[in-house]
């Protein structure tokens, strides 16, 4: 299968898209990572090479990651199904299938895994907060609103996914088009503005973010799903097998002053420890002495929290 992979990143996360990358790599992926970016290039992606309408950069001889430097009012978050689309419309559309990561999660499986994964459907992974009922009244108005625009719910779902990872088949994108397409409609008619990170606004229905319309998405689909639960990102602090997502909230690893962090009562967490496996390798995120002394301030952080937890 003719597989890629796609995340989108600006300011410091292009750490996480080279730890990302780096994860990837080192279980078994090969070949085209697609970077859409704002602002400026990586400092550590030297010697870039123009393409047609992307510069390249060799992560190892038979990897590479394409940046497609992008113009649009969308928060990032907003833009996820626009990129995957245009992907295969203007750059590849001999690919089979595309997967989009969030630039912080950190993969922890072997590549083949989701190669096999998305053939049984889209893949998704449900979110920290994974627990929706069908009645939810949140999701009823979510169903009532998708119906005032011609929308039908096909598929009553209590579970919530979360919106930073999704593998499609080029034969399924019809689910790309439609969360693209509710985010522009709901926005059209005043309820958020996808220039935003939170879409929350005081009309009901409440989404929350992109995350929302995802859900609804996947209602009004009878494209099939195969799922994974909330330990598949490490939701929950259970370490499992397949990521591990710095998500929301959370102070992102490489920001993280882990020393200050375990004084306070908050241990180095899953998506901590996972980080800092995969900054050196192909791709070298830091100097030596850095990554040196960051992990011993890992291990110090680690054996100060198992005497110091925030109650």
């Amino acid at each position: 299968m003719l597989t890629a992979i796609c995340t989108l990143f600006e300011g410091d996360y292009h750490y996480g898209v080279g730890n990302l990358v780096n994860s990837l790599y080192n279980h078994g992926f090969r070949g085209v990572v697609w970077a859409g970016y704002r602002g400026n290039l990586p400092p550590w992606a030297t010697s870039v090479k123009d393409g047609q309408n992307y510069q390249e950069f060799t992560v190892a001889k038979d990897c590479v990651i394409r940046f497609i430097k992008l113009d649009t009012y969308k928060c990032f978050t907003n833009y996820k199904p626009d990129f995957m689309l245009q992907l295969w419309e203007n750059y590849c559309p001999e690919i089979e299938a595309i997967f989009y990561f969030d630039p912080d999660i950190v993969n922890k499986r072997r590549w083949a895994f989701y190669e096999e994964w998305v053939n049984r459907g889209i893949t998704l992974c449900e979110d920290a907060y994974d627990y929706m009922p069908a009645n939810d009244p949140n999701r009823v108005a979510w169903k009532e609103l998708a119906e005032r625009h011609g929308h039908v719910c096909l598929r009553e779902l209590d579970r919530y996914y979360n919106a930073g990872f999704i593998g499609v088949k080029q034969s399924q994108k019809s689910i790309l088009i439609l969360w693209k397409n509710l985010l522009e409609t709901f926005e059209s008619v005043g309820y958020f503005n996808l220039h935003n990170f939170h879409l929350h606004s005081e009309l009901c229905p409440y989404f929350l973010t992109d995350q929302c319309v995802l859900n609804l998405t996947v209602m009004l689909s009878t494209e099939p799903l195969s799922t994974v639960s909330r330990w598949g990102m490490d939701f929950g602090n259970v370490s499992t097998y397949l990521m591990s997502h710095a998500s929301g909230a959370a102070i992102k690893p490489w920001r993280k002053k882990l020393l200050i962090k375990a004084l306070g009562g908050v241990p180095p967490s899953l998506t901590d420890k996972a980080y800092w496996q995969h900054t050196q390798s192909p791709i070298q995120l830091y100097s030596r002495r850095l990554f040196l002394r960051k992990k011993i301030e890992m291990r110090c952080a680690s054996a100060i929290g198992r005497f110091i937890r925030r109650s």
